[in-house]
């Protein structure tokens, strides 16, 4: 049987899903409406964005296109919980061709986003995007 925790680490497991399938189809509301109202996001390229409108605005203009002949991968490696409803989940971020070849130009991300519960969802809150240091 499985634990309380296990139970919401796959419900945030499905919400990392869901980002990588929104970008992946370029699906500009989709990916934004993962986020809380009032999320804070900070872009790979450092771009800080505050509120799901300044997070559609900059989506609407980077998504479209930006998966042309890329495909991007997303894996939850580490969740923790700072309260039963709050969590900062670890995400493995590896970008490949379209065919499965690694994309040394786009390197490897490792974003943090934390997330919060509300009304039985789990929410994008707080997210940073970073690339992993060679």
């Amino acid at each position: 049987m499985e634990t309380k925790e296990n139970e919401e680490i796959r419900a945030i497991e499905r919400v990392v899903a869901a980002v990588e399938h929104a970008q992946a189809n370029e699906l500009v509301d989709e990916f934004v409406a993962l986020f809380r109202a009032d999320a804070i996001w900070t872009t790979g390229g450092g771009k800080k964005l505050i509120g799901r409108d300044e997070i559609a605005a900059f989506t609407r203009q980077v998504l479209p296109g930006g998966m042309t002949g890329l495909k991007c991968t997303l894996e939850v490696v580490h969740v923790l919980f700072i309260r039963p409803d709050v969590a900062a989940v670890k995400v493995r971020q590896l970008y490949t061709s379209t065919d499965g070849v690694p994309r040394e130009d786009e390197g490897e991300g490792t974003p943090l986003f934390v997330m919060s519960k509300e009304e039985g969802r789990w929410w994008l809150t707080a997210c940073q995007n970073t690339g992993v240091a060679a």
